[in-house]
């Protein structure tokens, strides 16, 4: 069984760029620019690592989600889809991350 949830959300994602700023939070969000997306990104981490930090479950599932959320929008934005970055995480798989690491430092 997959889940596809993320996939429907990247095509609400993209449905909805173009929708009405006043009725559509991406589209304003979209509306702002890339500087705005990516400041939202770093914000919903910030969000997280408190959330993580602070021991409470049910908080750091609502942070990561908002996160995960606005990370589409900027790849959205970027025009990468999510099939890309899923296949950068397969590729990776079974490799060590110190090993991975290393081989972008070259």
């Amino acid at each position: 069984m997959t889940d596809d949830t993320l996939f429907r959300l990247e095509a609400t994602i993209a449905e909805r760029l173009q929708g009405d700023p006043a009725a559509s939070y991406v589209a304003k969000l979209h509306g702002k620019g890339l500087g705005k997306i990516a400041q939202k990104v770093g914000e919903e981490a910030t969000e997280v690592v408190i959330a993580a930090l602070s021991g409470d479950a049910q908080e750091l599932t609502g942070e990561a989600a908002d996160l995960l959320f606005h990370l589409l929008v900027l790849l959205g934005e970027k025009g990468v889809p999510l099939s890309a970055v899923l296949a950068e995480l397969n590729r990776r798989e079974g490799t060590s991350g110190i090993v991975e690491k290393q081989s972008r430092s070259n």
